[in-house]
């Protein structure tokens, strides 16, 4: 089987061993392997590096150029995560393969800071590897196909290689429109076949990635800090601030979120269709709002006294509004309704965006945070609400009982306190 955008290509698989989410027998339980775990920690690094470009370039420019670094980084990332979902890893060839695009994965994330410059070929040979090492790890077990493997192999890659070898602006639109083929594959390639997904693993693997990101905003927070002689309470209570910010974005994601796709990929008639949507699609836009959210703190933290630029405010608040507002588009996926709370808490951060530019940094993270604790404080009413009319302590209980199959109708249960909840 292929990646569709990496989370979903049904030409990935033969149309005899194809499945649906829902009609598909019970499975077991496939976990996340030791050597995914280890490959995640390069991109602790590659992320970090990422959001170093952002930091010395806020503007629109500087977004666009860390967005089109990222993006590949992430397809390479999202195609080794499915590889390990639909094949058993636990294999010295897979392990190996993995290790590899680990290792093209470091060189890209070393490439980052110079990859407009003379690190551009360094950086589009890395991910070209990558996507060579995957396909030929795919071909281990299937025949060649058109999928977004070999999209990846025999369009992408060459398209990042031939931008390293050119400078300026030809760099730059050979590498957007390597980019722009990688999120688009899914959906072109999306009528081709149906195939099955193992509903635990996958939506595990893009919460980890998550995890990472948020990571990256932990070192965000403190960095600015490490390297002073005194501090003082304003940087301190900055941090806190900061600190509680994004446990608030964590809640919004693990606390309600994250047993709402498991059951949503579990549970889904065209599962290919929702793990395209719900995990490669969104967390795309997931990890590129943390992402720029920990360069706003980062700023913040580094002078809570000043005011944010106009740049550094736009993306501490563009990116807690973009976080909003994906989980607005996967609510609608997942249950074709609209998630007012986060839209209507989306709106009010995003409204505020001139107000924080006017504050002193850390009124303006006190302000934000105060935001997305509300949004939690409301959807944890909603959900113990909702779970009482259930007949479950709280709509955690429920995720945990459908996931392991506790109560008969779990499922059902589960499926009616997510649609009357904001998750």
């Amino acid at each position: 089987m292929g990646t569709v955008g990496e989370a979903v290509d049904p030409a990935q698989t033969d149309p005899e061993k194809a499945g649906g989410g829902a009609g598909t027998a019970e499975e077991p339980d496939k976990q996340v392997s030791w050597a995914e775990l280890f490959f995640d920690l390069v991109y602790v690094f590659a992320i970090t590096e990422v959001s170093s470009l952002l930091q010395a370039d806020h503007s629109w420019a500087g977004t666009g150029r860390a967005l089109i670094v990222f993006v590949p980084a992430y397809w390479a990332w999202t195609a080794t995560s499915v590889h390990a979902n639909r094949q058993d890893v636990e294999n010295a060839p897979d392990r190996l393969g993995i290790f590899a695009v680990a290792l093209c994965a470091l060189f890209m994330g070393l490439a980052v800071p110079g990859a407009y410059g003379d690190r551009g070929l360094l950086f589009g040979a890395s991910y070209w590897v990558a996507r060579l090492v995957l396909q030929g790890l795919a071909l281990r077990w299937q025949h060649l196909h058109l999928n977004s493997f070999l999209v990846s192999a025999v369009v992408t890659g060459p398209l990042l290689l031939a931008g390293g070898l050119v400078e300026g602006n030809a760099r730059i639109a050979l590498w957007a429109a390597a980019a722009l083929v990688d999120t688009l594959t899914p959906q072109l390639l999306r009528r081709r076949t149906t195939t099955h997904f193992h509903s635990g693993h996958l939506p595990e693997r893009f919460g980890l990635f998550l995890i990472v990101a948020l990571g990256e905003t932990i070192i965000a927070i403190g960095s600015p800090v490490t390297g002073t002689a005194h501090i003082s309470g304003g940087v301190l209570a900055t941090v806190a601030a900061a600190f509680v910010l994004t446990a608030a974005l964590w809640w919004v994601y693990f606390a309600f979120a994250a047993s709402a796709m498991r059951f949503a990929v579990a549970a889904a008639d065209k599962q290919f269709d929702m793990v395209r949507h719900v995990l490669s699609y969104a967390h795309l836009g997931l990890i590129s709002a943390v992402i720029a959210t920990a360069v706003g703190l980062h700023d913040a933290v580094a002078h809570p006294g000043h005011r944010l630029g106009a740049g550094a405010a736009a993306l501490l608040y563009g990116g807690c509004g973009l976080f909003l507002l994906v989980f607005v588009y996967t609510r609608r996926r997942m249950f074709r309704l609209w998630s007012v709370t986060r839209l209507t808490a989306a709106a009010a951060v995003l409204v505020s965006l001139p107000l924080a530019s006017r504050l002193p940094a850390l009124g303006a993270v006190l302000w934000l945070a105060g935001l997305i604790v509300a949004l939690d404080m409301v959807e944890w009413y909603r959900m113990r609400r909702a779970a009482a009319r259930a007949g479950t302590e709280d709509g955690a209980e429920a995720a945990a009982a459908a996931a392991v199959g506790e109560q008969r109708d779990a499922p059902e249960t589960e499926a009616q306190i997510r649609m009357e909840t904001e998750a």
